[in-house]
């Protein structure tokens, strides 16, 4: 796919794809017989999603010459995501993963095969300027913070140069602890990349475990004492709380949803939501209503991008 006609980018992002194979089964994953294979990764899932509402979306990383990365790269290409900044490695493996089928709201069980992956040896390297340069906003993720020390390095330095450039940046922690040498680590290098972001988007649990504060207040005003705009926390079935660096603040009610199907993927609807509406210039309260909304319909579905709306199916708001 070539980039768009005019040359710019609404939005790029860095990160990991996986092929996921989930159980059609409910249980134990060891007694599974058959899979269906999709798509996952968190920022993947956020291009996909942006992608999806009609705005022009880069996605930077690394896959390996084998059918996950074609995969990969099928779906990029069906769901209209630029990738070509999508380095095909004929030294290392596409990561997969085996996910549960669960059909009641409960977590599924998620075990990954990712170590030493194509993704994993992201650079600085990978780092394209005019490529980079020519996107309005850079969203970032801490799971690509996570997977390796170069990709993280990566992370920080295209933070530093689109900050450099005036762009805008999100950035959601996206807790992966395993992945991390220590949650000390997890902690620093996170809250390091925040202060670069115009926009954090913390779950609130997240916000405890990475400034040691479990009133949303308190853990906004973690971040926004360091530069941040605005911090807005998911609080679960209670919808998210924000406050900007102007001392605007509130709560903005969740949506009810009767059937919680699969809960994986909601927080990456809730970016979905208010990137795209904070880059159409919406105000904040309206931007999280849009994230609510679009986390509620993530969690509906099977799959981590399946329930991302279009445009059309998004309807009024």
């Amino acid at each position: 796919m070539t980039l768009h006609e005019n040359g710019t980018l609404d939005v790029v992002t860095i990160g990991e794809a996986m092929a996921m194979f989930v159980a059609s089964e409910t249980g134990d994953l060891a007694a599974a017989a058959s899979f269906v294979k999709r798509i996952a990764g968190a920022e993947l899932n956020v291009a996909i999603g942006l992608a999806r509402l009609g705005l022009k979306v880069g996605w930077v990383s690394r896959v390996g010459n084998d059918s996950f990365g074609r995969f990969t790269c099928q779906q990029l290409e069906k769901e209209g995501v630029d990738h070509r900044q999508v380095t095909v490695d004929d030294r290392f493996p596409t990561g997969f993963q085996l996910k549960s089928k669960v059909d009641d709201g409960s977590d599924p069980i998620v075990e990954y095969f990712r170590k030493g992956s194509a993704a994993s040896h992201l650079s600085v390297e990978d780092f394209n300027h005019d490529y980079f340069g020519a996107a309005r906003h850079l969203h970032l993720s801490g799971v690509a913070a996570a997977i390796s020390d170069s990709s993280l390095e990566l992370s920080t330095y295209a933070a530093k140069k689109m900050r450099a450039l005036g762009k805008t940046i999100s950035f959601d922690p996206n807790l992966r602890p395993v992945l991390w040498r220590s949650e000390e680590a997890m902690r620093t290098q996170l809250n390091l990349l925040a202060e670069y972001a115009d926009w954090v988007l913390p779950g609130e649990k997240e916000g405890w475990i990475l400034t040691g504060y479990r009133q949303p207040e308190a853990i906004a005003d973690f971040y926004l004492n360091k530069g941040v705009k605005a911090v807005i926390i998911k609080t679960g079935c209670d919808g998210a709380w924000y406050k900007t660096a102007d001392g605007e603040k509130g709560q903005v009610e969740a949506i009810r949803v009767e059937n919680v199907v699969d809960t994986v993927g909601a927080g990456d609807g809730f970016a979905v939501g208010v990137i795209s509406a904070l880059m159409e210039g919406k105000n904040l309260p309206q931007a999280i209503r849009r994230g609510n909304k679009i986390g509620s319909l993530a969690i509906q579905v099977i799959g981590d991008s399946e329930g991302l709306p279009t445009r059309a199916q998004l309807g009024d708001e």
